[in-house]
């Protein structure tokens, strides 16, 4: 049996995206068939349409999401019909030599759903193995973290990606605790998160850089105690005098190119630690003085998905959610059909919300 949903599809390299007619099979062995309620529209999707992914068009997109699973394939046991879910794309495989030294969040050889879900009997590359633009989807179910139902889907997809990226890059990779001081340049969605993570996590002294006055002013609301126009004043300069002037202890790069990195990497204290979220494009290359990077110490850190393991982070997250912690609720600029995910993507470029959500 097929399932006809509506779905959201990349058709071409830069061509707008269109709503189709698509088919999801009934769940196989170790699958799970999932009705979305909510999926963000993340940046990521918008690299996928522009080919700067790969060019295994078409493609499915949306990969933010939450749920309730409908049916699951033979063997699994983790997920059930009923259960509320959030989607993610790390859907560890327990056997891989990361998973056997006990780093999961760092797995090599994560599940997906291996049917494909078709458009006219083409096979569709479902973004981030999810493809949650749609009323169903076809995912692995380990790609399933039940969490609490409590909660709103608008608010609980958005940990299966840009939240919980942020929220780990300060908190997971960066290791901002109580006392510590943070910097976070770029105030997109995952630097806001990393934000509101540094405030849940403790940190004394959060400080938001940015060129775009609006985006300061949403960095405060999620817990900035100082913000930094770095189009007016040197960025690092500014994070050296707010700190006494010895530099943070953490500073995240939610923005990923070389300009910024540099300024994460002066901006740091002494054997402090420099996180880079934000996502580079190929082409972009990095020089730094080898005595520098020697004689400041500390660590430069790249951070995949927040270095989360969604069934323990998930549900953590929701629960502090739940107990107004952690608004996650804030991060919903607005809420968007299917039919509307082309205007969003203009929308996120220019800079005008944090996140719509297409709510089905």
């Amino acid at each position: 049996m097929t399932h006809e949903v509506r779905a959201v599809v990349a058709r071409q390299k830069g061509a707008p995206v269109s709503v189709e007619t698509i088919l999801v099979p009934n769940p196989g062995p170790g699958e799970a068939l999932v009705r979305v309620q909510a999926c963000g529209v993340c940046h990521t999707d918008l690299h996928y349409r522009e080919g700067g992914i790969n060019d295994e068009f078409p493609f499915l997109l949306g990969h933010e999401a939450a749920g309730v699973v409908e049916a699951v394939g033979e063997g699994v046991t983790d997920v059930a019909p009923g259960d509320f879910v959030i989607l993610n794309w790390r859907g560890v495989c327990g056997a891989c030599r990361a998973c056997s030294k006990g780093k999961p969040w760092y797995c090599f050889a994560t599940h997906n759903a291996t049917q494909p879900m078709t458009l006219a009997g083409t096979p569709l590359s479902p973004a981030l193995g999810i493809g949650a633009f749609a009323e169903k989807t076809l995912v692995a179910a380990g790609q399933c973290t039940k969490v609490d139902p409590a909660a709103s889907p608008a608010a609980a997809g958005l940990l299966g990606c840009g939240v919980m990226a942020g929220f780990g890059a300060a908190v997971n990779t960066g290791g901002v605790g109580r006392g510590d001081s943070i910097a976070v340049i770029g105030c997109g969605g995952v630097g806001m998160a990393a934000i509101a993570g540094a405030k849940v996590a403790g940190a004394s002294r959060i400080i938001a850089v940015d060129v775009d006055e609006r985006k300061l002013k949403w960095a405060e609301q999620f817990g900035a105690t100082d913000t930094v126009d770095s189009s007016r004043t040197d960025a690092v300069e500014a994070i050296r005098e707010l700190t006494g002037g010895f530099g943070a202890d953490v500073v995240v790069d939610a923005v990923g190119r070389p300009e910024t990195f540099e300024q994460a990497f002066y901006a740091r204290d002494l054997a402090g630690t420099a996180v880079l979220v934000g996502v580079p494009t190929p082409e972009l290359t990095l020089d730094l003085p080898l005595l520098d990077l020697f004689g400041r110490g500390g660590a430069l850190k790249s951070s995949w998905y927040g270095d989360c393991l969604p069934s323990r982070d998930f549900p953590a997250l929701i629960d502090l959610y739940l107990q107004a912690r952690f608004d996650l609720g804030e991060f919903v600029t607005e809420t968007i059909t299917l039919d509307d995910v082309e205007a969003a993507f203009a929308k996120m470029h220019h800079g005008d919300v944090l996140r719509s959500v297409v709510v089905l």
